[in-house]
């Protein structure tokens, strides 16, 4: 009898703990950042943009998926000074002739002073492209040992409530005269992301314009 109530006891402490930190994490979450992370998360594809091309002609963009995650739980000893969510971006394109290419990505957005989402992405050099899914139960980080993009220098993301977007111009300088420019525009079921990269000046992206993304899911 003892020994059940103790039981009784333990499992009700855990449970406390339990809703405590769900509480804790969605007290930390402002309006703003709840915001920026539902219309991030989804499933997104561009095929009414690729089929608009087909039908004009010439596919100009790569047909592209995008899954985007919440990766909390496959990110241990995340500080508790933390003031935002990982995402897990599965990213997939396909041009005519050419391999399927995987770009997966680990981003953190932290909301700072000001109204900004802050993007920090890490480095996946330890991981194979393909095991990098947000289906993939056995897929965990250890925060401690995770690094930086040395290359990519991170974009801050503002609120414009006139026309209830997210957006950011991100310039990014790699050395050696080469450039990238991150130019993204989010609205809650739509992605316009355009990746630019330039070497001492001259523009090596074989195209200029948005990848616009459809939510799908």
């Amino acid at each position: 009898m003892l020994k059940e109530k103790v039981m009784k006891k333990v499992i009700l402490i855990v449970i406390a703990l339990f809703v405590t930190t769900v509480n804790f994490y969605a007290q930390k979450q402002s309006v703003l950042l709840s915001r920026f992370q539902h219309y991030i998360t989804g499933d997104f594809d561009n095929s009414k943009q690729v089929v608009a091309e087909l039908k004009a002609g010439k596919q100009i963009h790569p047909l592209s998926v995008h899954v985007n995650r919440i990766a909390n739980d496959k990110v241990k000893n995340i500080p508790a000074s933390i003031n935002g969510f990982f995402i897990i971006e599965e990213s997939y394109y396909l041009m005519d002739g050419k391999q399927l290419d995987l770009k997966p990505y680990l981003f953190l957005f932290e909301e700072k002073e000001g109204g900004i989402i802050r993007l920090t992405t890490f480095q996946l050099t330890d991981f194979k492209k393909e095991n990098v899914r947000n289906d993939n139960v056995e897929l965990n980080f250890d925060y401690t040992k995770l690094l930086p993009s040395p290359t990519f220098k991170g974009a801050d993301y503002t609120w414009n409530a006139a026309d209830k977007t997210f957006s950011t111009i991100s310039p990014n300088d790699l050395g050696n005269g080469m450039k990238f420019t991150l130019t993204e525009k989010f609205t809650k079921n739509q992605l316009s992301v355009l990746e630019q990269v330039e070497k001492d000046g001259k523009l090596l992206t074989t195209w200029n314009t948005p990848i616009i993304y459809n939510r799908t899911k």
